[in-house]
């Protein structure tokens, strides 16, 4: 029974940290594009904002999933990993984005709101994905 009660805390503890992660992803997504990404998503049901913002919270699941696994059942270290694995995940996926941007025509962030479908929607999408996997194969 302690064991039961013990994996639930650890648990709880990277489910924390990997919503924390996922919210402060959240936040950067939404600084990064105009307007207001609730609204956009939930009530505009803008599709980009969607997949942009989709891709961005797999991106940082990815890196919290191979910073558990790498932590080899150290509680301590699996914690500081995630955490210092999903922050520089999360600024590499800025930087990634901000280079993007200036590397094609217009404000990537406008473009990625417009009510209609855009493709770059999922090339900013697969950017994320792929830092996410990237840094997830670092990890590991």
């Amino acid at each position: 029974m302690q064991n039961l009660l013990n994996d639930l805390l650890v648990v709880l503890a990277y489910g924390v940290v990997g919503t924390v992660l996922m919210a402060i992803g959240y936040v950067l997504v939404d600084v990064a594009t105009p307007g207001r990404l609730n609204e956009l998503i939930w009530t505009h049901r803008n599709r980009n904002a969607a997949v942009l913002l989709a891709s961005n919270l797999l991106g940082v699941g990815t890196i919290v999933v191979a910073a558990i696994v790498a932590s080899s059942h150290d509680f301590v270290l699996g914690i500081i990993g995630a955490s210092a694995y999903g922050l520089l995940g999360l600024v590499i996926m800025s930087v990634s984005f901000l280079l993007l941007d200036a590397a094609t025509p217009g404000k990537l962030g406008a473009i990625l709101v417009d009510p209609e479908p855009h493709p770059a929607v999922w090339v900013s999408a697969t950017v994320h994905l792929a830092v996410g996997a990237i840094v997830a194969a670092a990890i590991i």
